[in-house]
């Protein structure tokens, strides 16, 4: 899964990139609308809990991929390499410019609605485009021969046009997952789920500016869109941070009112909005957090281990993470009734810790 970051000229998008995903990463070159690649770690307080239970060998935490491509806009969209980069990511990360700084240019008034808008209309009309030269083919298809798929898809493309013309993404429409599954191939770029991350100033009181940041630059509204989000990073903080050792983090953080940084949340933000979460497997040899879409049945999570596991799938040893904590051991916790078995069609619950019982 992969989640690409986007955004308007001058406002930090790259440098969130570079500190995100800890990459080198040059100028574009001869190709202005390459896209950057890199990884980052989904902090978990919960896993280096459990690691502190068992002092495992390897400790490794689920991952992110990030994209970071080129300034946004209507000129770059046109570009059929700059919407292709765009059309591959399964979600997106807009930063908005929110600081003030004489010496970083900036078009007109910090006014990160207004970007907020502006690019969603983009997206919005990027999409209409698409819309308009395949319902003009499909018309021509229609008349040549009907068929039910033929016209199921026209009627749906229809109803995303309409929504479209009231300037509203297609990730605010209502659709089925029928629907859903007919449009996929299109790869509509205003269908994608999408963290608005507001870029604040520095000040001695973040923590608190952090928190207010949405409801300051009116868009706390967007936050209870569907399948959207915000948050609120300060760039030049989380430099900062980015350079330290943990103990002096810690202590850096809590300068500012902070218990965590702004980074961690945008993380935490950008894989839950991918519909992600994580499970468990502890051990002495390793503790590790494994990656499935929310609502997975447990041989289907089992599959993310091993394909073999989710094959040979028997049982699933289950309890979660906290009541394992409670607990002290799992001998503890089989004692107390909390660590049970369960079957193949249990559906997987965010912060479960399991062992897969299997006939392989």
């Amino acid at each position: 899964m992969k989640t690409g970051i986007i955004g308007l000229p001058q406002v930090g998008k790259t440098s969130l990139f570079k500190i995100l995903t800890k990459a080198h990463v040059g100028e574009r070159g001869h190709n202005p609308r390459e896209a950057h690649l890199g990884m980052a770690k989904v902090p978990d307080e919960r896993l280096d809990k459990l690691s502190s239970l068992y002092n495992p060998k390897k400790l490794v935490h689920a991952t992110i991929e990030y994209s970071d491509v080129a300034a946004i806009g209507q000129e770059a969209l046109k570009e059929s390499a700059y919407a292709n980069n765009l059309r591959t990511v399964d979600a997106l990360i807009h930063v908005l410019r929110a600081f003030d700084e004489p010496s970083i240019p900036h078009v007109g008034e910090v006014d990160p609605l207004r970007d907020a808008k502006n690019v969603d209309f983009d997206l919005v009309v990027n999409d209409l485009g698409q819309i308009e030269k395949r319902l003009e083919r499909l018309e021509k298809d229609l008349k040549k021969m009907k068929t039910a798929e033929l016209e199921r898809e026209f009627d749906l493309l229809k109803r995303a046009k309409t929504h479209l013309e009231s300037e509203r993404p297609l990730r605010e429409m209502e659709m089925s997952a029928e629907d859903k599954k007919r449009i996929r191939g299109f790869m509509f770029l205003s269908q994608k789920s999408i963290l608005y991350a507001l870029n604040v100033n520095e000040s001695t009181t973040l923590g608190e500016d952090l928190e207010k940041a949405p409801t300051k630059y009116n868009l706390i509204e967007y936050s209870s869109r569907p399948n959207a989000a915000v948050t609120a990073i300060c760039g030049r903080v989380e430099a900062e941070l980015a350079e330290m050792a943990d103990d002096e983090a810690g202590e850096f953080l809590a300068s500012y009112g902070l218990t965590e940084s702004g980074l961690v949340r945008l993380i935490r933000k950008s894989y839950e909005l991918l519909g992600l979460i994580s499970f468990f497997t502890v051990g002495e040899d390793e503790c590790r957090a494994w990656t499935i879409e929310r609502g997975s049945r447990a041989q289907a999570a089992a599959g993310a281990i091993h394909s073999d596991l989710e094959k040979h799938f028997i049982r699933a040893e289950t309890i979660h993470w906290d009541q394992l904590l409670d607990a002290g051991s799992e001998p503890n916790a089989r004692s107390r009734g909390t660590l049970r078995l369960e079957g193949k069609d249990y559906i997987v619950q965010d912060g479960d810790v399991m062992h897969i019982r299997h006939s392989g």
